[in-house]
């Protein structure tokens, strides 16, 4: 089973916000995940950003792969080195 750290887009039309979850890779973007660890909100200046560093490592260490933008923002908050 292949997990993926990935953003989860939730929010009104025109006004997004995300939660950062883990999920398996076959479940679509918004539905089934194992684990919510934070979220991105980047209607606020500056765009809020806050993860739990501690589960995002725990994921990390067990092979979760993060995808492009949830790299960034692990990067942005200070977990991932790059």
């Amino acid at each position: 089973m292949s997990v993926k750290i990935r953003l989860k887009r939730m929010g009104m039309k025109k006004k997004p916000f995300y939660r950062v979850v883990v999920a398996d890779i076959r479940s679509p973007r918004d539905g089934r995940f194992i684990e919510e660890i934070g979220y991105y909100d980047p209607m606020t200046e500056p765009a809020t950003i806050k993860i739990d560093a501690e589960a995002a490592k725990k994921w990390l260490g067990n092979g979760a792969q993060p995808t492009d933008t949830a790299r960034v923002l692990l990067k942005k908050s200070g977990i991932i080195e790059g």
